[in-house]
Formats: structure tokens, C-alpha cells, sequence
């Protein structure tokens, strides 16, 4: 994939033929006008026009086998393929309609009332126009596919609504926050809390709205591990450098916990010829010595005020398993992850990749190191990344052991 794949997501801008579109070509859903499915169930909310926006379900129109399939956790779980997960997402149709964000609608009201559900639903739709072969890919959501009008939309099933979520969303006096936190702690989906937030369930009744789901994706992950954040930063810290490994389909991920207080950095590598990586022909043009770019985000023990823009979202899909972790073992850590990002990863399927892969990483068997140095020399003989380049850019590595801590002053 090239610059210019990034840019066209399958319309047709090189003259040739999308080699990633035909994957979805060939899973295609015949052309249909009326269809049920099983809706997993999966909703979107576009972001293009905000306010307005476009916004629908998700379902198969034949293999109602795809429902059981909706989430990055249920690939990582089935060890799927980039290519299995492509032929997944390729036959659903995404029926939708533009509203506002805080207008009712029939729409959005059957929308609301299939998010509510933790099982998929039987759902009855009739488009206006036979769906278009196309497909839109992000770093944050998942691949969306066959997009087109809707008309009307049936639930042939009555949800099934958790207690919990039956409580919170009907209690408009509680903040959004707080519900997100309150809910995960009734171990509810990550997933599942994602779409209640960008459907527009959560919150206090003035403040409901929906939400886009690339928004309300990040925010969850931002929410909840912020609140364990909160907590981590009054536990021991741990006394021994541990690394943690993991990787799903082309997503490499390192993890050095190092002793001392509570901060967290992110960098990500893009190796030539990976999604959102130019090939190496266009590295030689752009970059000097063909060295692939590394992006990188960080916060100390205080946190972050602003948004994370160069790692974007992969920043707080890493930071959330993390930060389980940590609250698992009831420690804090001087935190760095790295994310390899390698060719076998040729389509965008979603930050949720990420966080399964850093998932994966977490519950690795912990490799403990004398020192840090030979702790950076063991991630770089595992990586395609240059030799240097990790010490280059880290805020981490320059600034770790050079701050005093309180109890040096006593």
C-alpha cells in the first residue's frame, strides 16, 4: 500500500483496479432492495457534516454467521487473518440516514433501542437504493462496507438489555462519565459501552447526543483508563525492569515497565509496505536513509491536558490494557510501549486491533532484565526498526533516572 491508497480508499484514483476492494468484492452481499440479518448488533456514527450526520446498523443479509464476529476481540480470540477479517466485514450492509445529533428520528430511536442490546438482534430493512460496493477504512473503526440509504428499519426480536445498562441509560440525571465507569465496573463490553456512548444513551438528558463512533471510541478508552490511572498512581511501585510481548496480525507490541512513578509513552514504527506506510521506493524519496518514521506521544505522572495527535488513538487503546494491568497487580510503572507496525498489516481494521494486540502483550510471561540497556537491545534484535531509533525518540529514555524523587530529599 502507498501514499496513495491512503487517499483513495477504493475510488479508483490510480486507474487500476483496488486490489483491498476486491476483497470485499468478493463477499459482496447481493444487490437487494429488502433484507434481515442479525445485527450483532453493530451501529455507526459518521462524523462528515457535524452536526448532521449519517448514522445506521450494520448486518449480513444472508450469513448470519458473520453477527457472531463484530469485534476486534472476537477476531483476536479466533486468531482471524487481516484477509478473514476483510471477508467478514465485507458482508455486512450498512443501511443509515442523516440527522441531527440531537433530533429524534425513527431511525435513531430503533438504533438506540437494538444498542441497548448485549445479543444479536433479528432485524427486518428496506433500503432506498441497492447498496454500493464501496468501502471506507480508518485507523480508529472498523472497515465499513455496502453503504445505503435506508427507508425503514423492523426489530423482529426484543433486545436483551443488561440490568445495569437498563438502569444507567434510563437515568438521565447521571454524567456520561460516570455511567461509562459504573458500567465497566459491572463488566460490561468495552465494546458495548463504545456504542451507548455514540448513539447518544448516556448522560444527563440536556447533554444527550449522539456521538461519532470514531469520538466515542477513543473517549471510552480514554474514560476508563484514566480512572485506573487515578488509582495506579497511589500503588507501590514495582523493583524489577519486565518486558511484555504480544502481537496480532502485524501489530507488534513491546512493553517496558520500568521502576518508578507512574507515566506512559507510546511510539508507534511504520515499516515500509504496511498500512498507512508508503513502499520503500517512496520512502527513498521522502525520507533520509530510508528510515522508516516512528510517532510518539506521552504524558508524565500528571497526565495529559490535550489530545494525543501524533499516535491518536492507538495511544489510549495501548494505554487501557496497560493500565488493567497495572490495576491488576496493584502496582505502578514507569511505562513504555513500542508498536511495530509490519506489512502483513496491508488494511486499516480499526484501533481495536491495537488493543487486542496490547492485550495479548499483557498477558505474556513477564522477561525481567538487569538493566535497561539490555532490555532496549532485546526489543530491537526482535524488530525491523533500525537500532538507535527507539532511544532516538523516546521521551522516556532520556528523562528516565535523571529526575529526583521526594525520597531522595530525606
Amino acid at each position: 500500500m502507498d501514499v496513495l491508497c491512503i487517499a483513495c480508499k477504493g475510488k479508483g484514483l490510480c486507474g487500476k483496479s483496488c486490489w483491498i476492494l476486491s476483497k470485499f468484492r468478493e463477499t459482496a452481499p447481493k444487490p437487494t432492495l429488502h433484507f434481515k440479518g442479525l445485527s450483532a448488533p453493530e451501529i455507526f456514527v459518521g462524523r462528515v457534516g457535524y452536526p448532521y450526520v449519517n448514522s445506521g446498523i450494520l448486518a449480513p443479509s444472508e450469513n448470519d454467521n458473520v453477527s457472531n464476529f463484530p469485534t476486534a476481540e472476537e477476531w483476536s480470540k479466533n486468531n482471524f487473518s487481516v484477509e478473514n477479517i476483510l471477508r467478514l466485514r465485507g458482508q455486512l450492509i450498512y443501511g443509515r440516514g442523516s440527522s441531527h445529533i440531537r433530533a429524534p428520528s425513527r431511525l435513531k430511536q430503533v438504533t438506540q433501542e437494538l444498542t441497548l442490546s448485549s445479543r444479536p438482534v433479528s432485524t427486518e430493512f428496506f433500503l432506498k437504493k441497492i447498496p454500493a460496493t464501496q468501502f471506507t477504512s480508518d485507523s480508529v473503526f472498523s472497515p465499513m462496507t455496502n453503504p445505503a440509504p435506508i427507508k425503514k428499519v423492523i426489530l423482529e426480536d426484543n433486545p436483551y438489555v443488561e440490568k445495569k445498562v437498563d438502569y444507567l441509560t434510563s437515568d438521565y440525571n447521571v454524567k456520561s462519565t460516570t455511567a461509562l465507569i459504573e458500567l465497566y465496573d459491572s463488566n460490561i463490553k468495552l465494546d458495548h459501552l463504545q456504542k451507548l456512548l455514540s448513539i447518544g444513551l448516556l448522560g444527563v438528558k440536556v447533554a444527550r447526543r449522539m456521538v461519532p463512533t470514531r469520538w466515542s471510541i477513543t473517549a471510552t478508552d480514554d474514560i476508563i483508563s484514566k480512572k485506573l490511572i487515578d488509582e495506579i498512581r497511589y500503588f507501590p511501585q514495582i523493583n524489577e525492569i519486565t518486558l511484555l510481548s504480544g502481537n496480532f496480525v502485524g501489530n507488534y507490541i513491546y512493553i517496558l515497565l520500568l521502576p518508578g512513578n507512574f507515566s506512559f509513552e507510546a511510539l508507534e514504527s511504520w515499516i515500509p509496505g504496511g498500512v498507512y506506510a508508503p513502499t520503500e521506493e517512496g520512502y527513498t524519496e521522502q525520507c533520509n536513509n530510508s528510515e522508516n518514521p516512528i510517532t510518539q506521544d506521552h504524558e508524565d505522572f500528571f497526565g495529559r491536558k490535550d489530545y494525543a495527535s501524533n499516535v491518536t488513538g492507538g495511544y489510549y487503546a495501548m494505554r487501557l490494557p496497560v493500565s488493567e494491568y497495572l490495576h491488576k497487580i496493584k502496582r505502578q510503572a514507569t511505562v513504555l510501549v513500542f508498536r511495530e507496525i509490519r506489512p502483513e498489516y496491508y488494511a486499516p481494521l480499526g484501533v481495536g486491533i491495537v488493543r487486542e494486540a496490547t492485550k495479548r502483550a499483557v498477558l505474556s510471561n513477564p522477561q525481567k532484565f538487569e538493566s535497561l540497556q539490555k532490555a532496549i537491545d532485546f526489543i530491537e534484535t526482535n524488530l525491523i526498526t533500525k537500532k538507535g531509533r527507539i532511544a532516538e525518540v523516546s521521551w522516556i529514555l532520556k528523562n528516565y533516572g535523571k529526575q529526583k524523587s521526594l525520597r531522595e530529599f530525606f
